[in-house]
């Protein structure tokens, strides 16, 4: 059965996109786990914190759960039609050193799924990550088609509950193929 990880890329603590990776993570069928990475402690990326320091124990601790994990779904916000920052700066984190990549990301599975209160969804900014993945050679999730949510302010009630059955659904249609491509990949290597 495949682990995963999972990031919200929003810090806000009722953002949509938190609460849209945990209702992914509800939906994931029997068997399937996920561990939520929280990446609000990371520092701004600084080589100089890097090079002096070392890599802060949060990163360590993420970049340890992504690299022992079959697949990493990312809940990305999407801001100015691009990649958000903070969620741009953990990856970048993560990343480091260059050496360490390969352990940690190279042939990684990952799904984006992403909310805005928008009309476009978060497609801008999932096609903005597709050149990051590939640097990082990744293998980007595409099977399922995308997964954005458009007009989430309408899609979540005031309790921060999805309202929508048919998202409901098409999120655990989503979910539940990605956590299968995943195993998959992992029988596959073993």
């Amino acid at each position: 059965m495949a682990q995963l990880v999972g990031i919200a890329g929003s810090l806000r603590k009722h953002s949509y996109n938190r609460g849209l990776l945990q209702l992914a993570a509800a939906h994931l069928p029997a068997g399937h786990g996920i561990t939520i990475a929280e990446i609000g402690d990371f520092p701004l990326y600084n080589e100089d914190i890097e090079n002096n320091v070392g890599i802060p124990e949060i990163v360590a601790s993420v970049k340890t759960a992504i690299a022992k994990a079959d697949g990493i779904l990312i809940a990305t916000p999407e801001y100015n039609h691009g990649i958000p920052g903070v969620l741009k700066n953990a990856i970048d984190w993560i990343s480091r050193p260059p050496q360490d990549q390969a352990r940690v990301l190279h042939g990684k599975p990952v799904a984006l799924i992403g909310a805005t209160v928008g009309t476009f969804g978060t497609a801008f900014a999932q096609d903005a990550w597709l050149p990051v993945f590939r640097a990082l050679r990744m293998s980007a999730w595409s099977d399922g088609g995308s997964f954005y949510l458009t007009r989430a302010g309408e899609a979540f009630g005031p309790d921060g509950q999805l309202r929508d059955a048919a998202v409901d659904k098409r999120l655990a249609a989503y979910i539940a193929g990605f956590a299968t491509a995943c195993e998959q990949m992992q029988t596959k290597g073993s």
